[in-house]
């Protein structure tokens, strides 16, 4: 009868074996990372051209200029950092509006991906 000593495993075989269960449980790792990403923030919707000088007031103004043609953005309400959004559609009706967002933030370019949106409380 045949048994498993008798056939040794090459040290090559297990090396790679455990390459790659490092390489997948790293892989999961960054997935479930990247997941975590989200957060909420409160803030203002205003216009590029104005920033966080309409925070409390001025909607009227906010929405004229981004009917206009300025792009909305979003301000961070204990910060102040203007942040540009990357898919402006998930703001309408919400121009120089306080909100609470769940967006996805990238720090680099200093801009948000908003995911939910709604108003302050």
């Amino acid at each position: 009868m045949v048994t498993v000593r008798d056939f040794p495993i090459p040290w090559r075989f297990i090396v790679k074996r455990v390459l790659a269960f490092l390489f997948v449980v790293s892989a999961l790792t960054a997935l479930s990372a990247n997941a975590a990403d989200s957060s909420k923030i409160n803030g203002w919707i205003s216009d590029s051209m104005c920033g966080a000088k309409h925070t409390g007031s001025g909607a009227a103004c906010v929405k004229k200029c981004i009917e206009g043609g300025m792009a909305p953005v979003f301000v961070d309400e204990e910060k102040k950092a203007v942040w540009t959004i990357d898919n402006p559609d998930a703001v309408k009706g919400f121009y120089g509006d306080h909100v609470s967002v769940t967006a996805k933030a990238d720090e680099a370019k200093k801009t948000v991906h908003i995911e939910s949106i709604a108003e302050a409380k």
